[in-house]
């Protein structure tokens, strides 16, 4: 079972991962959150970035935001997968252990965390 994103964490991270054919849709999503919930918008990477397997654009937030923005996104991220992740200083562990999906979970590439 993949785990939901739940509110334990004081900051957070969402990646919204796409592809060629899905850039404007996550564009799209990633300035309507920001605008939406004043959330800090990362750039939209048409490459690979990190450890993070698909194009991708980061969404940072915080605790009293959490429990507005998840179930935004979920309804309004009509197919793309999000990766939800809390941020505790263990860049490795946040990306995994600390890590939730909305949508298909995808492999990390975790090499770069030396696990």
């Amino acid at each position: 079972m993949t785990p939901r994103p739940q509110n334990l964490y004081d900051q957070y991270h969402a990646h919204v991962y796409f592809g060629p054919g899905t850039v404007a849709q996550a564009r799209a999503l990633c300035e309507q959150a920001g605008a939406r919930f004043g959330l800090r918008v990362g750039r939209v990477h048409e490459k690979l970035v990190g450890p993070h397997p698909h194009w991708s654009c980061q969404l940072a937030f915080d605790r009293a935001q959490f429990d507005a923005v998840i179930p935004w996104l979920e309804q309004n991220r009509h197919g793309l997968t999000v990766l939800v992740h809390g941020l505790t200083g263990d860049d490795l562990a946040d990306h995994t252990r600390h890590a939730s999906w909305l949508g298909e979970p995808a492999v990390l590439n975790l090499g770069m965390f030396g696990g």
